[in-house]
């Protein structure tokens, strides 16, 4: 993904902040990065380009990326050349941290109802629009990833990626950001259970309907094709998870 790829995304998951400004601006880039807005050797914008984007004091965003260095997610470099350097390594999605949703199960349960709701629509606004070339290559190029992960931990996130930048092209900060909500909800499901290839190449097929339909400017079949797409993901999760 390009650097270019990752601005036009922080803005799918980076958001004014209204209210516990330290807190929320943790979690957002938190967040941003879990789900591969920021890759692993990728440098975070500079600080006055995030602290506006998020609308917080240049002081409270580095005494966040300071909570995000204790926590592994980035290291600092000084002096010229410097910046804040993503160094977070995604895990493969396994099945031993069932246990963390006892908590928090009806919430990503619903989760689930909110996903079915949000991305068809987000698929029938991205393929209603008039698309530039330059979000055509975006999707494009986005699809790829995913198809070409090279592990299941990087295809996680490319995976995630994918339906941020449907999300960005609907170019509807309310749509932008319901999707990245309900991606980061459905990304602490999927890391409870085990990868399994056929739905992998099952998840790729629906990807590449979804993405054509937008590139054809067929927003009833993107919208039904993601709503297959939801629905299959669902199902998995549930009858994996109870």
């Amino acid at each position: 993904m390009t650097v270019g790829a990752s601005i036009e995304l922080s803005a799918v998951v980076l958001r004014p902040i209204r209210g516990h400004p330290f807190e929320t601006c943790v979690e957002q880039l938190a967040t941003a990065i879990r789900l591969g807005v920021y890759l692993r050797g990728s440098t975070l914008p500079p600080e006055r380009e995030l602290a506006a984007l998020m609308g917080v004091s240049r002081s409270t965003l580095r005494e966040a990326i300071a909570a995000l260095r204790a926590a592994g997610f980035v290291e600092t470099r000084r002096g010229r050349g410097g910046g804040t350097e993503v160094v977070y390594t995604a895990s493969p999605p396994d099945a031993r941290g069932r246990a963390d949703l006892s908590d928090r199960g009806a919430h990503l349960q619903d989760a689930l109802v909110f996903r079915r709701v949000v991305e068809p629509g987000a698929a029938y606004i991205a393929a209603s629009r008039d698309l530039t070339p330059r979000q055509r290559d975006l999707l494009s190029d986005a699809h790829r990833e995913v198809a070409l992960a090279k592990d299941h931990a990087a295809h996680r996130q490319a995976d995630s990626r994918f339906h941020l930048v449907i999300a960005a092209v609907t170019q509807s900060p309310l749509t932008m950001r319901a999707v990245a909500s309900a991606q980061s909800d459905l990304h602490d499901l999927l890391a409870q259970i085990p990868v399994l290839d056929a739905n992998i190449t099952h998840s790729n097929r629906q990807h590449q309907t979804v993405v054509s339909a937008i590139l054809r400017g067929d927003p009833t079949r993107a919208r039904r094709a993601m709503e297959s797409h939801c629905d299959d993901t669902a199902a998995l999760l549930r009858g994996l998870l109870g």
